[in-house]
């Protein structure tokens, strides 16, 4: 398979005018259900929101026309909010516009270099702890709004553990008439889609929402109240950088990265088995990479696959990148023409729509199977990630976990590394066969690596042994490391006039060996391809 390779440009000759009609109306139908979420993702990372139609219009686009998905469509997600939103306080717009752009050249990069397969490398366990960690602090980051609050001028509220705060300190100044709309917009949010899922639920609160507050001018906060709505469509501009800014996002870049790569190419698995097609990985990362870089120029946020609108454009007939095109397209005539009536839009019906969004995202059920089911090492990567991502940021939660889910991998696997001695009576006579006088037999199981190579100091020989036979079947791997304190042994046999045989030495260990001269310095006579030969060879060293 061709690292880039477009899908647009492959089912371009399949395409009939009966599924460009089905492409259309799919991508219009997405288009209404992105509008709300966009507008509401755009708030909840702490920037205005137009950027969220300006991200799902360039990215959309440009990720569909490049992208290595049929369906996938892509724009913000609430995935990013936590960790635009703390860049957004820290280094400003700017910043998170070269964040957005360096995240865009490493999924570039990470596309170009084939690692579209690697992904599936990150545990599970870290990938639910951050999801259900982010989804947390979505729904503390919007209490503020859905309950009303006013907060004391000059207060502090950036980091999810300063908001909660705030909101308990600010409690007593909840204002009824914005949890009554809150709560009309969350009960629409859960009941629509059991009336009708043609129609989105969210965009069916905020029109419920602004009569609501029209008609009985209801005292609650609009998004015309707390910021400046733009129809302009977006346009091109260049980034004030400079390398000290550059070295302060690449963290947070590499975890925008991360988080894109993820979401998007679940985004595509699930969407592959919808349709019984099969996505190109590597084109998708280049296509997601393309997209943030441009988003990035235009002045969006970063951008993804996004699962839900995905699964929306299949289920409305969308089979072609075209709807996702479409989208976009249908997503800027409405920032044009109808942005301006955004401002009318309460702050309450936003919360109850990232409420959804975060109820949708947090896997709980999953996350609760997991404790329940999992062994103690995978609860703890889980738990810790999910603490981390709430109590600190994203960036340190991915980077803890993934440390600390290494580290407990390695102690698993010195767990089950083993070396055992092939002496009669302890084991079946007829599997260890006829061992010659003075050889010994070592058997080693797991791979040996800098963590597990202190088991090969585990071979004692008894007095009077010439020949030393290591079965090697069940070592799939072997660094450097291990090959180091293999070599020391080796050479101790020798010392005492012991000669060592390697029996079943498979393909890596047996190219590490090469590659450092260790075969050359046993001799490769030494190296034999079964137990069988081994012991023939034994026999007749000790036999001389």
């Amino acid at each position: 398979m061709k690292i880039f390779q477009p899908k647009l440009f492959s089912v371009l000759k399949e395409m009939n005018s009966k599924q460009i009609i089905s492409d259309i109306v799919a991508g219009i139908i997405v288009a209404i259900i992105a509008l709300p979420l966009s507008i509401a993702l755009a708030i909840a990372s702490g920037v205005s929101p137009e950027k969220g139609l300006y991200t799902a219009i360039v990215a959309g686009v440009v990720i569909s026309f490049f992208g290595g998905s049929r369906v996938n469509i892509s724009g913000p997600t609430a995935a990013f909010a936590t960790i635009v939103a703390g860049i957004v306080a820290l280094n400003g717009v700017n910043g998170l516009i070269i964040a957005t752009i360096m995240a865009g050249i490493m999924l570039v990069v990470m596309g170009l270099c084939k690692f579209g397969s690697l992904i599936k490398f990150i545990p599970q366990t870290i990938t639910t702890g951050f999801t259900s960690g982010i989804a947390l602090t979505i729904i503390i980051g919007q209490l503020k709004d859905f309950f009303g609050l006013t907060f004391p001028e000059g207060t502090h509220a950036v980091e999810t553990m300063e908001k909660l705060t705030a909101v308990a300190k600010s409690f007593s100044t909840v204002n009824i008439s914005a949890v009554i709309v809150g709560l009309v917009a969350l009960i629409i949010l859960i009941v629509w889609p059991k009336i009708s899922k043609k129609i989105p639920g969210s965009l069916i609160a905020v029109i419920v929402g602004v009569l609501i507050v029209k008609l009985f001018n209801i005292p609650v906060n609009t998004i015309g109240d707390l910021y400046t709505i733009s129809n302009n469509p977006p346009v091109f501009a260049i980034p004030e950088v400079n390398l000290t800014l550059i070295r302060q996002l690449i963290p947070s870049a590499f975890t925008i990265a991360i988080l894109a790569a993820i979401e998007s190419l679940l985004s595509c698995v699930v969407s592959d088995g919808m349709i019984k097609d099969k996505h190109n990985s590597n084109t998708e990362l280049i296509a997601q990479g393309l997209g943030n870089i441009c988003s990035g120029f235009f002045g969006g946020i970063p951008a993804t696959g996004a699962i839900a609108r995905t699964a929306a454009n299949v289920k409305n007939g969308g089979r072609t990148p075209l709807a996702g095109i479409v989208h976009a397209i249908v997503l800027l005539l409405i920032l044009v023409v109808l942005m301006p009536y955004a401002a009318w839009i309460p702050m309450p019906v936003i919360a109850a729509i990232l409420f959804m969004v975060a109820y949708n995202m947090c896997e709980w059920r999953h996350f609760v199977k997991i404790c329940r089911t999992a062994p103690k090492s995978d609860i703890l990567v889980l738990v810790v990630t999910f603490v981390l991502t709430v109590v600190f940021d994203l960036v340190v939660a991915i980077e803890f976990g993934l440390l600390l889910a290494l580290i407990l991998f390695m102690k698993r696997m010195t767990d089950v590394t083993k070396v055992r001695s092939w002496i009669k009576g302890e084991e079946d006579d007829d599997r260890l066969k006829n061992i010659p006088a003075n050889t010994q037999v070592y058997e080693f199981d797991g791979p040996l690596f800098f963590a597990t190579s202190d088991k090969l100091s585990e071979i004692p020989v008894s007095e009077g042994v010439k020949v030393v036979i290591i079965r090697m079947r069940n070592i799939p791997s072997l660094d450097i490391s291990a090959l180091n304190i293999l070599q020391d042994v080796y050479n101790s046999f020798k010392e005492n006039g012991i000669i060592v045989i390697f029996s079943h030495t498979n393909r890596q260990p047996l190219s590490v060996m090469k590659k450092a001269g260790f075969i050359k310095l046993v001799g490769e006579e030494y190296f034999v391809n079964n137990i069988d030969e081994a012991l023939l060879h034994a026999s007749k060293i000790t036999e001389q």
